[in-house]
């Protein structure tokens, strides 16, 4: 039991430190984008649910007619890129920028080159946290709860069908998985990210398996969705959204291991639920 539980404990750590980091980072960003003059854009649905399936069609086709071996450094150097990045969102605002660029520098090169399961898991954290607390201004709560529920859809079909695991299972043999590994042993935390296989994960029963697999998408909508909330209705709020979607998270969790046994199942849906509970409350009660 303490197996099964342990990638439910790694999980629920990993939203409340990207909460906690994306939410502290929204803060220092909103006297940034009072200062500036800034105002939120509030983008449609519309052109997001086209960026987001175009994005996914394209890398789709590449993986599929592309051969791996042209593909690892391409995708190698843009994953050193988006932590870079992340690393760069996450320091800006605290740290003198020569410190914020010399860090980002570090972690993407350390990165590109060292590529062990902790210091992926530690930069995908911070960069969905970066992420979450620039894209999380863009658009409005009801338009991104829109959102996170279309993709709740789409993550149940692409898991029914098998698309979601080979596209995990491809980008994890460029050794580039937009996704948190969870090894069921701590020595097992310093193995090379070139290790995990995604494809022969799936294919094992839960109790045999190495690693667990969370997406960073089930961690970085429900953030994205909060810190939106954040900017329209204050603090409060966005850490209720937050510990909704905590509790659809852990209910993932628990269903697959109660209900489906350990089989692999989309987080996002049961997350997007709780969260759209949360949203309510925050709108309608809080």
């Amino acid at each position: 039991m303490k197996s099964k539980l342990s990638p439910l404990f790694w999980s629920a750590l990993v939203m409340v430190l990207a909460l906690v980091l994306a939410l502290a980072n929204a803060r220092q960003g909103e006297t940034y984008f009072e200062e500036q003059g800034f105002v939120s854009p509030d983008i449609s649905i519309g052109p997001i649910i086209g960026y987001f399936f175009g994005v996914v069609i394209v890398i789709a086709l590449i993986l599929f007619f592309i051969p791996l071996g042209k593909l690892r450094l391409v995708f190698r150097v843009l994953f050193a890129l988006m932590f870079a990045w992340g690393v760069l969102i996450i320091s800006g605002f605290s740290l003198p920028m020569w410190a914020s660029y010399t860090l980002a520098v570090i972690g993407g090169i350390a990165w590109l080159l060292w590529a062990r399961i902790w210091l992926h898991n530690i930069l995908l954290l911070v960069t969905i946290a970066g992420a979450g607390s620039v894209f999380g201004y863009l658009f409005s709560p009801l338009t991104f709860m829109i959102f996170m529920l279309i993709i709740a859809v789409y993550d149940v079909v692409a898991v029914r069908f098998g698309f979601m695991v080979w596209m995990a299972d491809r980008l994890s043999e460029s050794e580039s998985l937009p996704a948190f590994i969870f090894p069921k042993k701590l020595r097992d935390w310093t193995a090379k990210l070139h290790d995990v296989k995604v494809g022969e994960l799936s294919e094992k029963k839960s109790e045999e398996r190495e690693q667990s697999i969370l997406g960073g998408g089930d961690i970085g909508f429900p953030l994205m969705l909060a810190v939106s909330v954040f900017y329209q209705t204050g603090l409060p709020s966005a850490i209720i959204i937050g510990a909704f979607a905590l509790a659809g998270l852990m209910s993932a969790y628990l269903i697959q291991l109660i209900w489906l046994k350990g089989k692999p199942m989309p987080a996002l849906p049961p997350i997007a639920f709780t969260s759209l509970i949360g949203y309510l409350v925050v709108r309608f009660v809080y």
